[in-house]
This record gives structure tokens, C-alpha cells and sequence, in this order.
């Protein structure tokens, strides 16, 4: 394998960047590289790609570009860095890169707090039927207030069973017991006995322990082959009738079509769902649901937290080009 060496560039990087960025973010790339942009944002094909992977020295894709084995293989001597827009890389095969001797870096902890506020809302969202209400509003049929009308489940008082216990899963467990929920989680790892004291969280050694004795779930992990699926009709069927999914990280975690069945039929309450199967498409059956609240992708979108990424993707480019280790390099594939 490829020895991966850091050699400080003779001239400014040719960086091709496959979306579009903060305006302040493609600035400041422009003033430090030699950059070339995606004016239209729309999502790049495989042969654009590969045109792009073949004439630069820093490949800035996003997670809706699907960089595998034959794109980098396919790449030319130039491409010397992937500097990944994001912090999950389950779009990129870093095993393939890494037999080329090209390190990839990613955006990892500036997005935590912003996707642990959209999950937040969701489990918030769900139980309470906010998305109904709204529409009820705007269509003109509510008629004013009444004691049965619109009505939800609170929160506070429930347990939260978390999926993935990283970054992002603690720091909703931070905000579920500010609402007073008790967190439960699984993790591959369990956590160390002093966080666990902190977040008053109670440790299961496999999701499936987890999922009958809670009365919301939160997945929180990234997407790897074990995860593909991690709620298939058989998990879902280990949730009681009144519990609720909530899923923002990545949709292939989910089989929406057995989802779908089990919320028309009452395997579980609701679910609140920011990622999808097959992005940008959603499960028709999904669509006609009242009791699901549907988001498109926007747990990380906020101002601040994509000009921290794009300062993060700047900072790993510019320490690479000067001939050292970039910080946020990826050392391994989960």
C-alpha cells in the first residue's frame, strides 16, 4: 500500500469544489487557491465527477457524491487530497483512497450542536403533532380551540432509547434530560462511566434490548454495512404501538417500506424523518402519512455551521499544501 508522505506544493493547489458553498467560503478559496466551482449546485454525474478527479490536486465532493472504488482508481496522479464538505464519509471509499496514497479529511464537530437541535425538534415535533397542526391552520377547516382537539403526548417523563452514542447522540441526550426525558442508549462502545453519570444514561448491549423499553428513538450513527437496514420490519416490530422514530442521520438506516407499514397499522405512533432511502425521492407512502413529520435534509443547514465547515475544509487544504499531516484526517472507515 502506498505510503502516504505530506511534501509542500511548489505552487497554489488546483482545487475543484463538486457544490455550491457559502459565498464567504468560495471567496477565501478563490483568494488561496486555484478553484473551480459548481455556479449551478446542481449534483454532479459519475463522468462529471471523474472529469473533475482527472485535472486537480484537491477534490471537494459532498455527501451527494458518490466517490467509490472505480472514481478513484480512475483519477489521475494529480489528485492528491479529498477534502470531504461534511463530516460523515460513508459516501467515500477511504479504503480505495488510501491504496492510492491519497488522504481524505472531513468537517467532524462543527455540525453537533445544530443536528442535535433538528433532532431535538422532531422528537418534540412528532409526539405533539406540530406538522398536523400547522396544516390544519393553513387549511382553513380548524375551528377554534376544544378539550380533545389536536391531541399529542408529552415528552418530559418518557424514556429516549439513542442509537449511536457519538458527538451528536450525547448532545441530544444533553437536551432530552433538559426536557426531562431519561436516555437510554446503545453504542458499539459503552461509554465511560463518568459521561454516562452526566447524561444519567442507562447502557443496552444491543439495540434489541433497547428498542421495547423506550418510548422514543433517536438514531444517531453513520451508515456502514451493519447499519444498512439497522430498522428492518423485525426491529420495528420490537417498538411498542405508542413509540416514535426519529431518524436525521443517515436514511438507509431505515427501511422506509417497512416503515411505512407500520405506521399505517399501527406497529408504532409516528416518526419524524430528516434523511431518506433515496434521496432527493420519498417513499410515496411516507408522503400520504399524517403521522410522520418530514424534513428535506436540514439538520446541519444553518449559516454558522456551513461557513465552520468550509473553514475547516480551508484550514485542511492549506496545512496539506505546506507539507504537513491535515488535522482533520480520516484514519479510518468507522
Amino acid at each position: 500500500m502506498p505510503q502516504t508522505r505530506f511534501v509542500k506544493l511548489p505552487h497554489r493547489p488546483k482545487v475543484a469544489v463538486t457544490r455550491r458553498l457559502p459565498q464567504a467560503v468560495e471567496t477565501r478559496m478563490a483568494e488561496l487557491f486555484e478553484v473551480t466551482l459548481n455556479h449551478e449546485d446542481i449534483a454532479l454525474d459519475r463522468e462529471q465527477l471523474a472529469a473533475l478527479m482527472a485535472d486537480c490536486d484537491v477534490l471537494v465532493p459532498t455527501v451527494t457524491d458518490e466517490i467509490d472504488a472505480g472514481l478513484i482508481g480512475g483519477a489521475s496522479e494529480r489528485l492528491k487530497l479529498i477534502a470531504n464538505f461534511g463530516a460523515g464519509i460513508d459516501h467515500l471509499d477511504v479504503g480505495a483512497a488510501r491504496a492510492r496514497g491519497i488522504p481524505v479529511t472531513n468537517t467532524p464537530g462543527v455540525l453537533t450542536d445544530d443536528t442535535a437541535d433538528m433532532v431535538m425538534a422532531l422528537i418534540l415535533s412528532v409526539p405533539r403533532r406540530l406538522a398536523e397542526g400547522e396544516k390544519l391552520v393553513r387549511s382553513g377547516e380548524w375551528r377554534g380551540w376544544s378539550p380533545t382537539g389536536m391531541l399529542g403526548h408529552r415528552v418530559s417523563g418518557k424514556r429516549l432509547g439513542i442509537v449511536g452514542m457519538g458527538r451528536i447522540g450525547q448532545a441530544v441526550a444533553a437536551r432530552a434530560r433538559a426536557f426531562g426525558m431519561a436516555v437510554h442508549y446503545h453504542n458499539r462502545r459503552r461509554l465511560p462511566k463518568a459521561v454516562e453519570g452526566a447524561l444519567e444514561a442507562t447502557w443496552w448491549p444491543s439495540v434489541d434490548d433497547l428498542l421495547a423499553r423506550v418510548d422514543v428513538i433517536s438514531l444517531n450513527c453513520p451508515e456502514t454495512p451493519e447499519t444498512h437496514h439497522l430498522m428492518n420490519a423485525e426491529r420495528l416490530k420490537r417498538m411498542a404501538p405508542h413509540a416514535y422514530l426519529i431518524n436525521a442521520s443517515r436514511g438507509t438506516l431505515v427501511d422506509e417500506a417497512a416503515l411505512v407499514n407500520a405506521l399505517t397499522h399501527g406497529g408504532i405512533a409516528g416518526a419524524g424523518l430528516d434523511v431518506f432511502e433515496e434521496e432527493p425521492r420519498i417513499h410515496p407512502g411516507l408522503l400520504a402519512l399524517p403521522n410522520v413529520v418530514l424534513l428535506p435534509h436540514m439538520g446541519s443547514a444553518t449559516f454558522e455551521g456551513r461557513q465552520a465547515m468550509g473553514e475547516k475544509v480551508i484550514a485542511n487544504i492549506r496545512i496539506w499544501a505546506d507539507g504537513h499531516r491535515p488535522p482533520d484526517q480520516v484514519l479510518s472507515e468507522y
